[in-house]
């Protein structure tokens, strides 16, 4: 297990923020990963897992303690199962899936980061969540101290969290097992209106799983949301926001405050969950709010292709992103009353509403 000291974190982030860690230690087998999480437990120091730094926040301070860069590999494909090490690249994964004919992912390609990241934020995009597929998660428990097993019905699934999310102390991720679909190639249904419409397909249809992904991935270039080292509008956590999902009242509220600013035939997104409450876009939002594309002066500004990307453009500080989201925030919430929540973890600072 290779370790240092001093160890620079910005560049494990795909933001490229953040100061060092005291001691960085880098595991390529499960042994090794159980190892290092035990030895921190025991000694009682501060411990910070990493694995692909797609969703991660870093201050720049860096962290006091030990980070563990999870870079364990496995791809297991038996039939339609598919079993995943928590270090394995996400993007490469869902490639060699689509490659083997097979559906249920092919609408997550692009995603940055580890296998290992997805049961823990639910990760979704264009019509699909690993949620639907996941069968089980093995992990390592820090409280009871051994391997788990936890099949998808324990993991407390739902919009962009999970168990892994709500426990961020409890469970190291080791590996994550799918059940995908064999349709002859074919992709699963398309449930996402963008995508159908870009391939002249309706809502539901299958098309090529191949396709499919290649237009997702057309898609997210498109939106800045594919890594290019060259291109600082991937410099980036993609999608710095959630969408916020509110209840009957604060619907009523937020539409009305919507109205009163836009003018009363402004219609906002919405998008019923089937629980009583809706779903907003916080794009809308933020654009709507006066924050459009390429918003800031500074190092650290929104996207240019995407108005949910929070970027470095070079040269930016920690500081300097979270000044920028907490103005987003501020302005969202001052023009519709909905408060918006950061997607990405922040380790050594927090993000205040305003």
């Amino acid at each position: 297990m290779q370790e240092l000291h001093d160890a620079p974190l910005a560049p494990l982030t795909t933001f490229r923020l953040g100061g060092p860690a005291d001691r960085l230690l880098t595991a390529t087998t499960d042994a090794e990963v159980i190892a290092a999480v035990r030895e921190a437990d025991d000694s009682g120091t501060p411990l910070l897992v990493i694995g692909g730094g797609s969703n991660l926040v870093i201050g720049d301070k860096g962290f006091d303690g030990t980070a563990l860069r999870i870079a364990t590999k496995g791809f297991e494909l038996s039939g339609t199962a598919l079993e995943l090490a928590a270090g394995e690249v996400w993007t490469d994964a869902v490639a060699r899936t689509v490659a083997a004919g097979l559906a249920g992912i092919e609408c997550l390609a692009g995603i940055p980061g580890s296998a290992g990241a997805t049961p823990i934020q639910n990760v979704g995009a264009y019509g699909q969540e690993v949620s639907s597929v996941i069968t089980e998660v093995v992990a390592y428990d820090r409280r009871t101290r051994e391997t788990v097993t936890l099949p998808n019905d324990a993991c407390a699934f739902s919009y962009r969290h999970s168990r892994f999310k709500a426990e961020p102390d409890r469970f190291v991720v080791l590996r994550v097992r799918f059940a995908l679909e064999d349709a002859g190639g074919q992709s699963a249904p398309l449930r996402y209106p963008e995508t159908a419409r870009a391939m002249g397909v309706e809502q539901g249809d299958r098309v090529p799983a191949a396709s499919a992904s290649e237009t997702v991935l057309r898609l997210r270039a498109g939106k800045g949301m594919v890594l290019d080292p060259e291109d600082h509008d991937t410099w980036s956590a993609g999608s710095f926001f959630t969408n916020p999902i509110l209840d009957e009242a604060e619907h009523a509220a937020f539409v009305a405050r919507a109205g009163e600013r836009l003018g009363a035939d402004i219609r906002p997104p919405a998008f019923p969950t089937g629980d009583g409450r809706v779903k907003t876009s916080a794009a809308w939002l933020i654009d709507k709010a006066g924050f459009t594309k390429g918003y800031g002066t500074g190092p650290a500004r929104i996207s240019t292709k995407h108005t949910l990307a929070l970027t470095n453009r070079g040269g930016a500080t920690t500081e300097d992103l979270l000044a920028l989201a907490r103005e987003v925030v501020a302005g969202v919430h001052e023009a519709f009353g909905v408060t918006l929540v950061n997607e990405p973890v922040t380790v050594g600072v927090s993000l205040q509403a305003y």
